[in-house]
């Protein structure tokens, strides 16, 4: 088993779960060094059973993805690695283009290859997007399930590295005011150990491709979080909020299919499985060549177009069209 993004921490927590479940040598990849020895030093002073094999590197890499299924022949591949924070991303386009769409074609193609499956972690960013992050992980969704393989989309994640938890804990340690974007702002939120589940559960889906979501009851809104963690976390104060106004590429709210996608219950319980157009072999052959020409030219406003050919339903930010007018991009 190959894990992307392993250090991170839904990598970090499956690759743990998983290697419990069933002791085996697994391959930990990520580009952070410091995440990746993290990783290797809690499984020698854990004890964790199995073997791993730190993998030092990006997706974004062919020649090394080779090399690793050459040497190790991974069945299942787990795809956790993304740049996935919403506002940097508006300010950096070329670096979400290249790492979600391009990482992912890469280790698509060299699993192929290597007639491996491969599960995406993706999310609800990804349902008629507002960021770059969500539009680039619409299309690497088309490229998974173009490949046959299974995608499952998940909410907020709580307790994750930059999460609004860790920043309403870091708010209330530091006796702030806790920010929030807007009052009608709501997520669906998961565990740690929910989200872990649910890709273990995800790997048993039969029918593929499969573009699967969690069945939760209903969003909440942040405010009550907010609130909720003010009180478990500092019951004598009274933290007061702030609501500094929704940032470039955010939504009030986040649904998990969009208006063209329709779902049904899945094979596998606790989740639904999302009926969704899919573009030809041909036409994510065709588009994702017009959009490499257009990032490595640098011409940001040839690649919107491109991705809206894959996204139509996407919706650039005033960040990112000021960005492609005035040609000054990162």
């Amino acid at each position: 088993m190959l894990i992307t993004g392993a250090g991170g921490s839904i990598g970090s927590a499956l690759s743990k779960r998983a290697t419990a479940l069933a002791p085996s040598t697994l391959l930990l990849l990520d580009s952070s060094e410091s995440r990746l020895y993290a990783l290797q030093q809690d499984w020698i002073h854990a004890g964790l059973p199995g073997d791993i094999i730190p993998i030092l590197g990006s997706v974004t890499d062919r020649r090394l993805l080779d090399e690793v299924f050459t040497a190790h022949a991974p069945k299942l591949v787990f795809h956790a690695a993304a740049f996935k924070h919403v506002p940097l991303l508006e300010q950096q386009p070329f670096a979400a283009i290249a790492n979600n769409v391009f990482g992912t074609l890469s280790l698509v193609r060299t699993a192929v290859g290597h007639h491996s499956r491969v599960l995406l972690l993706s999310t609800d960013k990804a349902v008629e997007p507002t960021s770059i992050m969500g539009a680039t992980k619409r299309i690497s969704e088309q490229i998974v399930l173009s490949a046959g393989g299974v995608v499952l989309r998940l909410g907020n994640v709580l307790g994750t590295r930059g999460s609004v938890t860790e920043t309403f804990a870091l708010q209330i340690a530091t006796g702030k005011r806790l920010t929030v974007t807007d009052p009608a702002a709501r997520r669906y939120f998961l565990t740690v150990d929910e989200a872990v589940n649910l890709l273990l559960i995800a790997a048993a889906e039969s029918d593929t491709p499969a573009l699967l979501a969690p069945e939760l009851p209903r969003p909440y809104f942040i405010t009550d979080l907010a609130h909720f963690m003010a009180r478990e976390f500092a019951p004598d104060q009274t933290p007061g909020l702030d609501f500094i106004g929704v940032r470039p590429g955010d939504k009030d709210a986040e649904r998990f299919w969009s208006q063209i996608e329709t779902p049904r219950p899945a094979n596998e319980l606790g989740l639904l499985s999302i009926q969704s157009p899919i573009l030809t072999d041909a036409e994510i052959e065709t588009r994702l060549a017009a959009l490499r020409g257009a990032v490595d030219t640098r011409d940001l406003a040839a690649a919107l177009s491109e991705i809206r050919q894959f996204v139509p339903d996407y919706t650039p930010s005033t960040v990112v069209q000021s960005l492609a007018t005035h040609r000054v991009v990162s």
